[in-house]
Formats: C-alpha cells, structure tokens, sequence
C-alpha cells in the first residue's frame, strides 16, 4: 500500500476531475493534494511545492479520457519528478 507522501492514479484523477477551475497537485509537509489556484497562494499552503496543474497535465495527456493505467503510469511519473526534487 503506497504511504500518505505518495502520488497515486486517484490524486491525477481528482486532479483531472476537479469542479475547481484551475486546480494544481501540490506537496505540502511531504503530502500531495489537490487545491485551486487561489489556495495555493493561501498561508495555509505556504511551503507547498507545485507538482502539475490540471492545464498542464491535460495539454500532456491530449484529448480523450486517460485509462487507469494511464493514470498511474503518469502517478508515478510526477512521483519520481517529486522523489528527485527531495519531495
């Protein structure tokens, strides 16, 4: 079972499936979440560390809905992305 620091298929998919406008897949205290733009910028996620917006991360995948194991072949992408930057 993946610990709590982990990126799973589930944070892209409720990244990809956020009713936010403009939500990013942040790290905060080693934690990913998914938070809007205007939170990101908030005191409570000072300190966090941007992992993807749903734009970006939409632009990368190209049209169509992802299949699971898109999902987590792209979860653990951005997880080694965070892994190398000391996430």
């Amino acid at each position: 079972m993946p610990s709590t620091s982990t990126i799973t298929a589930q944070h892209v998919r409720e990244l990809l499936s956020s009713s936010d406008p403009d939500p990013r897949l942040v790290i905060l205290e080693g934690s990913p979440r998914v938070v809007s733009a205007a939170e990101a910028g908030a005191d409570r996620y000072r300190g966090a560390v941007e992992v993807v917006s749903r734009d970006d991360l939409a632009a990368r995948l190209g049209p169509g809905a992802p299949s699971d194991r898109d999902l987590e072949a792209l979860a653990s992408r951005l997880q080694t992305v965070v892994s190398e930057l000391g996430g």
